[in-house]
């Protein structure tokens, strides 16, 4: 009879796929990623930062449709495909909403669309503008399948631009707090003693001040901007981590194979990083995910307070402050989709955390 030895890596694998919902969480967050990193080859305006204003098309339902002329610009830029991908175009041509348009004597009339049953501006462009006269590929209908913002942006294109910020900030805030956390919670649960009770005293301090609040204070010490907010919320979170380490560190260091390892003369930097934390990541992997959703919800209340991602940056809970008041007035739809994205990539984080949790855990 042939026998079969799993890993204790391939058993929990085999209990997570077994997750309906963890593994439900887990496409859709790699979907969302995707999503994210391409957001500019996505995004039905590539511009920078999605960022075309069009105020007379402000505030449109989902699914509203425009002719829209294209002016080509007269500035030419040597943008590398890898940068258009990236930060999206810096050249892009010129959008004008417009109603009607005739072409006659080399020359192409158009009115300008106007909303609320006003009247638009009739104006006249010569056809040299166009390659070859040729405006017929200039004139197109467009859709905005979400809807136009305040300042007729296509919020579409918005949502995509701005699910980079909240995943960006998940990343990184949960790196520097990994990194923090677990050096700080390594050196307090072994080595004990003085050490333990000064890193212990760092950590209540830090956790008796709300979060939101030094979060707050380390962005306005740094300055506003994108990567201020990343490293202010990833010196937040770290003192979970440590918490967490800590205590697993304390439990493990007095296991047999620890004790073996100090007999072997090994130095205490590979006991830690060779033998103890990989028998205590399960913990800090379930701990991490709920990080990286606790770290989209404080960026997003950061930018809804103003002092996160910065205009014209795209962000989700820039969005929503920008759109709240339209709940009221009739166009609820501008803060509730971006609200209900923020909603989504959490809790898929919350959901694949659970399933993690699960799925590491030895005594079931």
């Amino acid at each position: 009879m042939s026998k079969t030895s799993d890993s204790l890596t391939q058993l929990a694998l085999r209990k997570f796929k077994k997750n309906f919902w963890g593994v439900l969480s887990f496409w859709l967050i790699v979907s969302i990623g995707l999503m994210a990193l391409f957001a500019y080859a996505i995004a039905p305006d590539d511009s920078q930062n999605a960022n075309q204003m069009h105020l007379s098309i402000h505030s449109q339902r989902p699914g509203f449709s425009v002719k829209m002329l294209y002016l080509p610009s007269d500035i030419k830029t040597n943008q590398s495909v890898f940068s258009k991908l990236l930060f999206g175009k810096t050249n892009n041509p010129i959008e004008v909403p417009i109603s009607e348009y005739a072409a006659d004597n080399n020359q192409l009339s158009y009115t300008e669309y106007a909303s609320d049953g006003l009247i638009g501006v009739r104006k006249t462009i010569d056809l040299s503008v166009f390659p070859n006269n040729d405006y017929t590929p200039y004139v197109k209908q467009k859709t905005f399948l979400f809807g136009t913002d305040k300042y007729g942006r296509d919020l579409l294109s918005r949502i995509l631009i701005g699910s980079r910020i909240s995943f960006s900030i998940g990343f990184i805030a949960v790196l520097i707090s990994l990194v923090i956390g677990i050096i700080m919670g390594s050196m307090a649960g072994y080595y004990g003693g003085k050490v333990d009770a000064f890193i212990m005293w760092i950590i209540n301090v830090t956790w008796s001040i709300p979060t939101l609040l030094l979060v707050i204070a380390i962005t306005l010490a740094l300055g506003k901007g994108f990567w201020q907010v990343f490293i202010a919320v990833g010196l937040t979170m770290w003192v979970e981590v440590a918490r967490v380490v800590r205590g697993q560190i304390i439990s493990a260091k007095e296991m047999q194979y620890v004790t073996a390892a100090r007999a072997l003369g090994f130095n205490d930097y590979r006991i830690i990083a060779k033998h103890i934390l990989p028998n205590i990541m399960a913990p800090i992997i379930v701990i991490s995910a709920a990080n990286f959703a606790a770290a989209i919800l404080i960026e997003s209340g950061l930018s809804f307070l103003g002092i996160g991602a910065q205009p014209p940056m795209a962000s989700w809970g820039a969005m929503i402050k920008d759109h709240y008041n339209y709940i009221i007035l009739g166009k609820p739809y501008l803060a509730m989709i971006p609200g209900l994205c923020i909603m989504i990539l959490v809790m898929s984080f919350m959901l694949i955390g659970n399933a993690l949790r699960d799925a590491l855990d030895v005594k079931s």
